[in-house]
This record gives structure tokens, sequence and C-alpha cells, in this order.
């Protein structure tokens, strides 16, 4: 049996199978027969994705992901197989290595930064490649009937408070545990009498509900990441506490309390328990005003939805409950849409359907009518949804737990399990499928829309659902269908196109040339190759070159981009990417990088101090075959800053380099690094060292050599041997006013980015609204994956497919697909969209004569949107004050006004629009 070390990994010896297209056909079984077999309590195995990536790579598991067949094809572009699997990237810390590997870093992203292998797989990896450590995770079921299974890659983390000594205890349990799973751990942990014992939802460090229902899921408990829970002892047949007072300085009463059952009441209908205290009250709504039935909570005046102004302002925030951002965005999007925050302000009900199997019995619907209410009541600045949360859950079990997900996603399945719960059909009568059978398109779409609505029928479908026309044509018998679907919203595409331009900074290394920014034209979704080749033909690199390519962050080298296969999406238009023309053997020769920083003066003394200012780019150049002495160095440096001398000439950069008569230059302070340490631009301090002045004309600097092992070696001067073996020097060079005035440094500073005016760009080249609606209505043949079935050839074909708008909904939700996902690759448009605020007419878009006078014109009222890349974003929302003309930012539990001017911005993700009435069947300005 094979034993893993101290920090998890297992020994590097390993046993290969023949080739990669036997691994990847040996693991691609192995999830197979995973896949097929799935049942609560299978192990699944975390493995971090960088080396999942270069794995599939190396197997060609993805032929995208392959290189080109082409024969023109390199052997640098064939993938290497990759080396131990280290998963060291998604431990918690340093301090985790040896006490417990589970303790994963929080806010990791499925794909982005670790990927899920069942334990079979994860065997076979191991025993191939070795490494770790191991992240076991259990796989649980959820939802309502409890088939549907999801990973527990995060489990609940509870902080235990003692109300005895106020002592606190972590407690990591799976939210799938019972609560009497969690009474027993406690018990054990502290050796107490369970019959003694009494536990209390603590959130904020507030007494909330007792948890008794010992068969109640702590998720059903609605317990969630890292809040607290209060433990009370009874003794001698009171309950014991640390002088009578909880840890927030409450008096607790020393009497057992019976467990509390909280209902919501709305006036003139029945009493709806939900089966546990909420934390908040029981609402009484009469017309449109309602008030708390606490004794502490607010009291909530006339809160009119059309005419006065609204005392309760709607300015509450919501706390985030872990990675709950994007839940918070959409409910904050949704309460500020009118006809529903009219809705569940008054007595609905009548409208709860228990009976519909599809929805929660009207849980989730009571859930956001109370956390409606509570965002407009007066005297909060934020709320904590958990109680939502936990129904939502329920409905929709992907949602649980607390890792990011997509707020589009999330509104999708919330407005699907509020019309079920609000469904006012209880019971749906069976509608057969009729063609149009030649029928006017009028006559049809109101028969489909009468069949939708005798089976869906309730406040969602009445202002959220509209219809278009879907028409398929067979490309070979040219048959036509024509159906007329309901929809909850839009999702429209952003046109793109397939390349983008990057500005990359080209240094030389021989001093023949000033830095030179290129932009060159590269595919969108290319590798690193495709880079290096258009910046090879930009900048008329000779066949004596080679180009190394490096990020540049904070004036160091982040990284050097020698993965061929290195994907260009990585790379934002923020980025400073650099390349250094090197010779082509660069590799072989030793490689000098000199990094820049900032002093008052120049000294002849040497201190390191890794707090000094850097500054500028760094530069590379190579030493010569024949280098051997700290001279040669001397002359390597001068020959890359011979550029940069103000008044320089090409003639003056020769001379530069031959003479030894220039006695001035930034002096140079240094270390000689290894290629690994360079690599993850770490400063190694240089050891004590003689100070020596030079006095052979070149620039005082001085260097240390330090070996593979991290040894260090001799202070390098101009007159002594120096073998370098293949390390990388790494020199500092002091800047001075002195310097400033000699050297023109400006070229080594304000790089421009990627895309320096992607903001100016994106707003000057922004898309439409509309033209994503083109895009949307536009034909276009289905993909090989989604053929129709003709019912004349009786076959399945590549029909083309056209949309057409037929009825619009008063409440308009317009979702700009800015995420694109495939098995292996995750992608996000930050393309500014050019959206109308007012006045946003879809007329042009019905094509047909609407029966109605309805308006057709939309006002934006909400949005929400989304910040950074998928690995880690953030999101919030917009919303315009009902009857206020003014626009609010909420920002999880904060809120600020906002200009309306600055609401358009290309982290527009989710819009929301509403149809503006008409008068005397004209359209409201």
């Amino acid at each position: 049996m094979t034993i893993p070390n101290s920090a998890g990994f297992f020994p590097a010896d390993s046993c290969l199978p023949c080739t990669p297209e036997e691994e990847k056909e040996i693991i691609l079984e192995l999830i197979k027969a995973s896949d097929s077999n799935l049942k609560e309590g299978d192990t699944f195995y975390l493995v971090s994705s960088s080396w999942w990536r270069g794995w599939r790579e190396y197997v060609r598991l993805d032929e995208n992901d392959g290189p080109s067949s082409s024969s023109g094809q390199s052997d640098d572009s064939i993938p290497c197989r990759p080396g131990q699997i280290d998963n060291m990237v998604l431990i918690l810390s340093e301090m985790n290595r040896d006490i417990g590997v589970s303790d994963i870093q929080r806010n990791l992203l499925e794909g982005v930064d670790y990927d899920l292998v069942p334990e079979e797989v994860w065997k076979k990896l191991l025993e191939w490649y070795k490494g770790g450590p191991e992240i076991p995770r259990k796989l649980i079921s959820d939802g309502l009937n409890g088939k549907n299974f999801v990973v527990e890659v995060y489990p609940l983390y509870l902080c235990l408070v003692d109300a005895r000594d106020n002592s606190q205890r972590d407690i990591r349990i799976s939210r799938k545990a019972t609560v009497g799973e969690l009474y027993k751990m406690v018990c054990s942990l502290l050796e107490l009498d369970q019959s003694k014992v009494v536990i209390w939802d603590y959130y904020n460090k507030h007494k909330g509900f007792m948890i008794t229902k010992l068969d109640q899921t702590l998720d059903e408990a609605t317990l969630h990441m890292d809040q607290e829970i209060l433990l009370e002892v009874k003794t001698d047949g009171l309950w014991a506490f640390n002088n009578g007072v909880d840890s927030t300085g409450n008096e607790l009463a020393l009497v057992p309390i019976e467990p509390s059952r909280s209902s919501v009441t709305i006036a003139g209908g029945p009493t709806l328990s939900n089966g546990h205290s909420t934390g908040f009250g029981s609402y009484l709504l009469q017309g449109n005003s309602f008030g708390s039935s606490l004794g502490d909570a607010e009291n909530v005046e006339s809160i009119s939805i059309n005419g006065a102004k609204v005392d309760g302002r709607g300015l509450t925030g919501l706390h985030n409950l872990g990675n709950t951002c994007f839940m918070n965005s959409a409910i904050q999007c949704l309460v500020h849409t009118p006809p529903l925050v009219e809705f569940f302000l008054q007595d609905y009900s009548e409208e709860i359907n228990e009976q519909n199997p599809l929805g929660m019995q009207g849980e989730l619907a009571i859930a956001f009518g109370e956390l409606l209410r509570r965002l407009w009541s007066s005297g909060r600045s934020s709320v904590a949804p958990r109680e939502f949360k936990g129904k939502l859950a329920r409905f929709a079990p992907q949602f649980s737990g607390y890792n990011q997900h997509d707020s589009q996603e999330l509104l999708a399945f919330l407005l699907d399990g509020l019309h079920e719960d609000l469904n006012r059909v209880k019971s749906k009568p069976y509608i057969e499928a009729k063609d149009a059978n030649g029928r006017p398109d009028g006559e049809f779409a109101d028969e489909c829309w009468e069949n939708h609505k005798a089976r869906n029928d309730s406040v969602i479908v009445d202002i959220c659902q509209g219809q278009y026309k879907s028409t398929l044509v067979c490309p070979i018998c040219s048959k036509v269908s024509v159906t007329f679907d309901p929809f909850m919203y839009l999702s429209l595409p952003l046109p793109m196109t397939v390349t983008r331009k990057m500005t990359i900074t080209v240094f030389t290394s021989d001093g023949s040339a000033l830095p030179m920014p290129y932009t060159v034209t590269v595919p969108k979704n290319g590798r690193c190759k495709d880079l290096i080749q258009a910046l090879s033909s930009a900048c008329y690199l000779r066949s004596s070159e080679a180009l190394l390519v490096a990020e540049v962050h904070e004036h160091q080298i982040y990284r050097y981009m020698e993965n061929m296969l290195e994907p260009l999406s990585g790379i934002k238009d923020e980025d400073r990417i650099v390349a250094y023309r090197l010779p082509s053997n660069y590799c072989e020769l030793p490689k000098t990088e000199i990094l820049h920083r900032s002093v008052e003066k120049c000294s002849m003394e040497f201190q390191y101090n890794s707090h000094q200012k850097l500054i500028g780019t760094p530069l590379i150049t190579c030493l010569t075959e024949n280098f051997n002495s700290g001279a040669d160095v001397h002359d390597a440096v001068r020959t890359a800053l011979a550029p940069l001398l103000r008044g320089n000439t090409q003639s003056a950069c020769h001379q530069a380099k031959s003479s030894n008569d220039i006695n001035y230059g930034p002096s140079l302070d240094g270390v000689i690094l290894t290629d690994s340490a360079l690599s993850n631009g770490k400063d190694v301090a240089p050891v004590d060292m003689e100070i020596e002045s030079v006095s052979n004309g070149f620039p005082s600097f001085q260097l240390v050599l330090t070996n593979d092992s991290g040894v260090s070696g001799m202070t390098i001067d101009d007159d002594k041997d120096l073998l370098v073996e293949g390390n990388s020097i790494r020199l500092f060079l002091d800047w001075s006013h002195r310097e400033h005035d000699l050297y023109d440094s400006s070229y080594l500073e304000d790089l421009p980015g990627v895309d320096q005016n992607r903001n100016k760009k994106a707003r000057e080249e922004a898309i439409s609204l509309f033209s994503c609606m083109d895009a949307f209505l536009m034909e276009e043949p289905l993909g090989p994956d989604d053929m129709w079935y003709c019912p004349s050839c009786k076959e399945h074909r590549q029909a083309t497919k056209k949309l057409d708008l037929w009825r619009l909904p008063e409440i308009l939700v317009v979702h700009l697909k800015r995420f694109s996902y495939s098995r292996y690759m995750k992608n996000k448009l930050d393309t500014f969209v050019n959206f109308p605020v007012h006045n946003l007419d879809l007329s042009k878009y019905l094509n047909h004569k609407p029966r109605t006078t309805e308006s057709y014109v939309y006002e934006l009222y909400a949005i929400s949107n989304h910040y950074g890349g998928l690995g880690g974003g953030h999101y919030s929302a917009y919303a315009k004050l009902i009857d206020e003309d003014s626009w609010y930012d909420f920002d999880d539990s904060h809120v600020s006004p906002v200009n309306e001017d600055s609401i358009k911005t290309s982290a527009a993700y989710v819009l929301f629009y509403q149809r503006i009435k008409e008068e005397s069947g004209m359209a409201v300005d």
C-alpha cells in the first residue's frame, strides 16, 4: 500500500499506460461507468483545473484543445505529459498541509479552479501521476424528489457558541445531515446529555428560533455557512448560562421555551404556516399598508404603488450569505418590479396553489413575499435572505450550497417557481398539440396562447410572459412548420467577431532599436503560437531571432508565455504583454533580466531593500557563448540600455557598445536566480558582501551568484571570471535624478495594455440592443446536434429556423448572452451594449398587426450587472425607485444613489423593462 507523505502527496514514481490514447480511453470508460450508476454517498475528488486542462491537452480529450493536424505543425505544439497532480493550489493555507487537506480555499469555482472526477478516475490518475493531496467529497441528493445529485464541495461550517461560558467551536457537517445528527455531534464533542441540550439559531448573534425538529435537514432548518448556533444546557431543571446573559449581553430566560412556529397572515385569508420561525414575525396586510406583529419591528406606513410617495423607500440591502451576490442582484431587480410589488403587498392567499406537484405548495411564493415586504419596510439597512434561500434551494437544488452561480439562471428558475406556486389552475387539463393546417397565423397564435393559459395562469404569466412565432423549413422538401411558443425572457446573442486586436511592445536585446508597440490581429480563441506568428511578421523578425513573450505586472516579469498551446483568452485587455527579440538559441544562453528601481541619489554603498520602488519595464538580454567575466555582464547591460541615451543616434549606440570612456549610467544591484525562482517572480536577498568601487569606467554595481541549491557564491567584479551554467541573472538598476537626466526612461514606462483604449473603443464600436435583437431573430440553420424531424421526409433534417415576436409582455426581461460554455471552455464577452433607458420601441419586431392598442414602447427600471471574469466575478443591481425619478446601486448590503448617466456599462447582464401605458391611444413619452 502506498502511503502519502506528511503533506498529503504520494511518491513520484509512476505506472504509465502505453500511450496518451490509452489513457484517454480508460478514463472515458471510468467516467461513463460512474455516470450510469450515480447514487447518494458516492465519492468524488477535487483536482486542480490547471492540471486537469494539461492532462486533457496531453491525451487530446477535446480535439479543439489539441494542436493542428496540418503538415506544418512544429514539435513545439505537441502537448507535454503533465507532471504530478498538484492540488496544493486549492488548499486554504500553508498550515493546512499537515492538519487537514479538506480545508480548501473559499470561493473556488468549478471548471475554473477545480474539476470533479469520480473516485475510480482519481485512483487511476493517482496511479499514473502520483502527487496530491487527496480532496474527497460526497455526492448528496437534493431537490424535492431526492433524485437530483450534487457533490458537496463545501460542507456546512457552523460556529457553536456555548452559552455557559461564551466559548466558540467550529463545526463541520453536511448540510444534508439532520438536526438529530447535529445534536449527536455536539453532545459527543462536549460530552453532554442530549436530553439536557437545546440549540438555537443564532444568526448575527441574535436568538432566532429553537432548532428542535430532529428529522429536519440543516438545509431545511435554514442554517447557512459560517453562521452561529447557540448551545444552552439544562442544569438542575433550569437552563444554565454565563451570568444569565448571552454573548451579546442580552438577558436570557432561565426557563425552557417551546419551539415556535410563525405564519404569514394575509388580510382576509387563511394562516399559511411555513413550519418554523422566519425570525422576522408575521405581517398583516390591509389595503396598501402593512404592519409587523413583532414588538420591536418597524411600522410600515402607507406604501402606494401608483401615486403617493413610498414611505418604506425600498432602499434595503441584502446580506451576502456567502457567494450569494448573484441571488441578491436578481432579487433586487424583482422586488423593484412594480406589478410584483403591488401583488405581494396585498392579499394573495387565494392565489396560493398547494396542490401543484411542480411547485412547493406555496412555500417559495410565501418566502419571496415575506422577503419583499421586509425589503419594502422602513427602518432597515439590510436583510439576510436566509429563509428564502433555503426554499429556493429546495425548488432548484443547483442553487444550494455557497458556490457562485449565474443570476439569469437563478432568475429563470425563480420566476418558474413563483409561477407554479401561484398557478391559478389547480388541475391542468390535457390538451393535444395541433398543427396550423393552413389557418391564419393570428387564429392559430390565439389558440396556442389560450391552450397555454388553460394550464398556466398566474401573476407571472400575466406580467412576464410573451409569445413568439417559430418557423422551421425543411432544406430537402421545403416543408414549413409553424409553432407559437411562450417565453419568460429574451436571451439575445451579442454579435461578435472571431478575431481580436492586441497591442504588444517589442524590446530588442542588442540595442538596435527603441521599444516599439505593434498591434496585431489574432483569433479570439487562438493560442500563444498565433500571437507569436503574427508579431514575428509585424516586427520583421529575422531568422536568427526568436520572440520571448512575457506578462509584466507591477514592473516585474509576472510570467513567461513559452507554452505555444496557451489560450489567448486568458489575456485580458488591461494586461501588459511585452515581447523580447532574442537570439534564436536564447534557451542555450545565460539570460539577464534587468529590473529598474527608483532612488533619491546614487550611492556607492550597496544595500538590498525589497521595498524599494520598482519603475519601468524589465529588459531582457542574453550573454554571449564565450561569456566568462563580470565585465561581460556590464557590456550586455550597457548594450541593452544604449537606445535610451538622450540625444542618441545609431552611431552613438555603436560607439557606446565599444567604448570604455563612458563613465555614467544607472547603478545596478542584483542577484542571480535560478529559473524556478525567476518564473515565480520572487526576490532573493543578496548575502553580505564587500563593497568595492569600480574604477574601469563601467557603472558601479555588485553581483552575487546563487547556485541551484540556494548556496551563495562569490561577489562578482569586472575582472573576475564567472561561470553561470544555465542560470538566469537578475539585476536591479537604481535610477537617481542623474540617471534620469542621462537616459530617457519614458520608453520603459506607461506601456499600452493589450487594448489600452478598450473603454473608448468599446463605446465607439458598441453594439446596440437592436443589433442583438436582429441577431436573435435572424434566420439560421439548426446545429448538427439539434436536428428537426421533418414529418414529410420522415427524417431528421438540419432545418432553417426563424423566430418572430408575436405577443409582448408588460414586463420584458432581456438577457444579454455574455457567457459561452462548452464542455472544456468558458468565456465571457465584455462588449458594451448600447441599450435605451427610455422609449425602447419594439413595434417593428412584431411581424403582424396586433388587434389591441397596447403600447410596445418600454422603459428601463432595473439592471443586473456582472463585473469581472468567470473566475472571480461579482454581481450587483441598479434599480429605479418606484414613483421616483432616481436610480440606486444595490451592491449586497450596501445601497447608494447613482446617476442615470452612469447605469449604462459593459457590465449590464439582464435588463428589466416595463411597458409604457398608453393614454388616448398614444404612447406616453
